[in-house]
């Protein structure tokens, strides 16, 4: 592969990588705010503060779905200059049934801790690519 060829290769890659980050950031944002309204819900905020929570829940699932798609494009675009990574975020449904229709302390500390361990795989998922664009942008 010429230099040329490589050079665009790399652009192509630190351009998928900002704008999976740029996902991965606003799926981390939701979680908080998901995270937040779970901790008020869990208080005693009441149908209200479920309801809200839940709002909040999907559109961090929005989010992440987003991060995921733009992650799989940073992959394959990894892959084209022959960097293999695996970035996936394995994040599934958040109990939303069992914590709406069984609202209670117990069903609330599951959903919490979903929206704990989204959060910790985002931060990774964050980590991962700041530090993989490094690399790329050193090759500018």
């Amino acid at each position: 592969m010429s230099n040329e060829l490589m050079r665009k290769e790399v652009q192509e890659a630190v351009q998928a990588g900002e704008r999976a980050l740029q996902s991965l950031y606003t799926a981390k944002e939701q979680l908080n705010s998901a995270k937040n309204w779970g901790i008020f819900d869990m208080l005693g905020g009441g149908l209200f503060a479920s309801m809200i929570k839940h709002s909040k829940l999907g559109n961090a699932s929005a989010s992440l779905e987003e991060a995921r798609y733009d992650l799989q494009i940073f992959q394959r675009e990894l892959s084209d200059v022959h960097i293999p990574q695996n970035l996936q975020i394995n994040v599934n449904g958040f109990l939303s049934f069992a914590d709406f229709f069984l609202d209670g302390l117990i069903a609330d500390y599951l959903v919490q801790s979903r929206i704990n361990d989204a959060r910790e795989q985002v931060e990774d998922a964050i980590e991962r690519v700041e530090m993989l664009l490094r690399d790329l942008k050193s090759y500018i």
